[in-house]
């Protein structure tokens, strides 16, 4: 794919920063590309402070949703959880759950089934909460646009506390002014309401939920370091959830992860071990491509109860058999994953939909809890916003994923007289049509749409032009202090023009790995690896320097290959040694003058 290669250039003192601050001026540099310039703001990264947390009673509603909780647990009152089924679902009700036992609490968790009853609190939940005996209902991660299910607990008489984080719908006049709408619950706490003074708008739900702890643990007079064992929980919700790591949500990740790596719970515990990361540091990596999917696996293809149970799991061979089952659901959903991307991906190859900027694909005979996840790949494939359908009893059900320069969820919005079910983010967005309408979605969202074909084209940004002789330990360690990486919080992109291939080989026992000796113009040589697609590789070299080269890069003899690369260093420990190397994540040739 075509690619645009940019030189990130903000402008500061990097000598003075770096001086100043004990780093390099290639950290400096990094961190004035994160959009920070003055000295305390960059102190503050740098030392992840949890004590620079905003205070919970900052947000809009939150001291009346937690008056109404204290007045429940005082009073013996049985709690219902409607939380969702998805990682920030499953991981903020079990967040709520453990803290209000541990308050005293009685508590009951609902969530919906994914594929009979959708998205969200529904009038199921509410009933059953009732009936069991609850006259307050909590929502996590859900309930900004639970209007119905929120207007039947009301006829009840229950009282509603809606915690959210996704975006609140509103209607447009004529003149762009906008009404926001709200449900009717006692209290709304989210923090994307429009009148909301929190200065931090980008908590995922579990994270809005520990804000509801933090003041409820102060009300109790619970010791802080209790508060703080949460943040495991709220750091998988927070990197499955794709939150940008920036502010507070930086600081939870951080903290998070290093109770990850030697967390008391056995559920945690055992799901680390099955998944074969016991002896690893975990990362953000980590939780985004292998503990994450395992939570989210249980709500697409069987009940969210499984991996709630797997949170509470009271002894070690329970939590055994529970990671077992969601490990299996996991791979299991991999499967079924590449099924329908490869189905995706004909479609849109074989049809005009190819020539569509934002693609709407409709698939056949594909598990409609996998549809986010292949429209997520859709997107990465053409750099495209993506929305990938399925048939349901009602009509069609969908999901999609969407690019930077393009807000899905307003977007859609404009569509809602087409939509039965709608909610979102700016970025994500889950929604419900009749299946006469699809074809006319497709074509109102291509023909409203101002994406240009620039805005396609995805842009590379590049932190420094790094040579590889600057590489060793020390720069890799300090490069440790820019943790965690993730969206909002990228890892350093390092860039170099002129590279000579010494020998080239392809490893690994699905042969998807190529290994590279590379070589500079100032005679540095290091080993690179590359983990994209290696035929395309093959092929871009190929077309710009011929077959014949191409032979001689993977005999290991002299070629006339030369290309640019960017890259991010890492350390190989192997057989007790170590040395640095790159990771190859573009690469493109740059004539020489």
């Amino acid at each position: 794919m075509k690619e645009k290669w940019m030189l990130e250039a903000k402008r500061a003192d990097f000598e003075t920063l770096a001086n100043r601050l004990a780093i390099s001026p290639v950290l400096a540099r990094i961190i004035v590309n994160r959009g920070l310039s003055k000295e305390d703001d960059i102190e503050r990264y740098l030392s992840c402070d949890l004590t620079e947390m905003y205070s919970g009673l900052m947000m809009k509603g939150m001291e009346q949703a937690c008056n109404l909780i204290i007045t429940a647990i005082e009073e013996n009152q049985l709690i219902a959880i409607g939380t969702d089924f998805d990682n920030d679902g499953i991981l903020s009700g079990h967040s709520l759950s453990t803290a209000l036992k541990r308050l005293g609490g009685r508590v009951v968790v609902y969530a919906p089934d994914r594929i009979s009853e959708g998205y969200g609190l529904n009038r199921r939940i509410v009933r059953e909460s009732y009936e069991a005996g609850s006259r307050l209902i909590i929502t996590c991660d859900n309930g900004i646009a639970a209007f119905d299910a929120i207007d039947y607990a009301k006829e009840l008489g229950m009282t509603v506390v809606v915690t959210d984080h996704h975006e609140v719908a509103f209607e447009e006049d004529e003149n762009g002014n906008r009404t926001f709408l709200l449900p009717n619950a006692d209290v709304v706490v989210n923090p994307k309401q429009e009148d909301c003074t929190y200065p931090f708008k980008g908590l995922c739900g579990a994270g809005v939920v520990y804000k509801l702890i933090e003041v409820l643990y102060e009300h109790f007079k619970v010791p802080k370091e209790e508060l703080y064992e949460l943040l495991e929980f709220i750091a998988i919700a927070t990197v499955a959830d794709v939150m940008d790591l920036v502010s507070e949500n930086r600081l939870i990740v951080k903290h998070g992860l290093n109770l990850l790596s030697q967390s008391k719970n056995l559920g945690i515990r055992a799901l680390i071990e099955e998944c074969g990361l016991e002896q690893k540091r975990i990362s953000a990596y980590h939780i985004g491509f292998v503990i994450g999917p395992c939570f989210n696996a249980a709500g697409r293809l069987d009940t969210v109860a499984v991996a709630l149970d797997l949170l509470d799991a009271k002894t070690t061979e329970e939590a055994k058999q529970l990671a077992v089952s969601l490990k299996k659901l996991n791979d299991s959903r991999k499967d079924m994953t590449l099924q329908g991307v490869e189905q995706a991906i004909e479609r849109i190859e074989t049809s005009d939909l190819i020539h569509d900027k934002v693609l709407v694909v409709k698939l056949r005979d594909t598990h409609e809890s996998l549809v986010g996840i292949i429209a997520g790949r859709l997107r990465e494939r053409y750099n495209k916003p993506a929305l990938v359908f399925v048939d349901v009893e009602q009509g069609v059900k969908g999901s999609g994923r969407s690019i930077e320069s393009y807000n899905m969820f307003e977007e859609l919005l404009k569509c809602k007289d087409l939509l039965t079910k709608f909610g979102g983010h700016p970025m994500a967005a889950g929604l419900s049509l009749k299946a006469e309408n699809l074809e006319t979605l497709r074509d109102r969202l291509n023909h409203n749409t101002i994406l240009s074909e620039e805005d396609l084209i995805p842009i590379v940004r590049i932190d420094v032009p790094l040579p590889i002789g600057y590489l060793n330990e020390a720069f890799l360690e300090e490069l440790e202090k820019l943790e965690p990486f993730g969206k909002g919080n990228n890892k350093p992109v390092f860039a170099e023009q002129h590279f000579k291939i010494r020998q080239a080989r392809i490893l690994g026992k699905n042969q998807n790995v190529l290994k590279l000796n590379i070589i500079n113009s100032e005679g540095f040589a290091m080993d690179a690896l590359y983990f994209g697609d290696i035929t395309e590789f093959n092929e871009f070299v190929e077309a710009e320097y011929g077959k014949e080269e191409v032979r001689k890069m993977y005999l290991g003899q002299y070629n006339e290959v030369d290309l640019a690369f960017t890259y991010y260093p890492t350390l190989n420990e192997y057989m007790g040694n170590r040395t640095v190397q790159v990771i190859i994540q573009n690469y493109c040739r740059i004539k020489r003058r």
